[in-house]
Parts: structure tokens; sequence; C-alpha cells
């Protein structure tokens, strides 16, 4: 039997949510979505990852625009 395995990642703050199939490193999954790492913190279980950790099967994540303000 084969088993088809996603990722489920909430996009935020468009509160949009996307799934995509197979392991990854985050850097891949971000150029997929054509996403800058300097514009983004993608997170798994309130833990921060970077653009080497992997994307595993079956794993929920946030991607969160980095949002800068000032004078």
């Amino acid at each position: 039997m084969v088993r088809f395995s996603i990722v489920r990642i909430t996009l935020l703050p468009q509160n949009k949510t996307i799934t995509i199939s197979g392991e990854m490193r985050v850097s891949v999954l971000l150029k997929k979505l054509s996403l800058l790492p300097s514009t983004v913190m993608v997170i798994r279980h309130d833990q921060l990852l970077t653009e080497d950790d992997l994307v595993e099967d079956d794993d929920e994540i946030e991607i969160r625009s980095v949002i800068s303000g000032g004078l």
C-alpha cells in the first residue's frame, strides 16, 4: 500500500493553508513557494527553522511574514 505524506503549511498573515507532498529542506520549500528567506520565519511546534532544516512528512508548519517598522 502506498502512503501519501503531506506537509500542511499555514501562511500568515494571509491565513491561507496549503499542502505539499514530500520531505524537503526549508530552502527548497521557500523556493517552491517563491518566498525569499529573509522575508519570512518558518516555524514548527514553536521552533524556528533554518534554511538547512528538513520539513518532514506529516509536519504542520507556519510561514510568517517578517514585518518591520520604525521611524
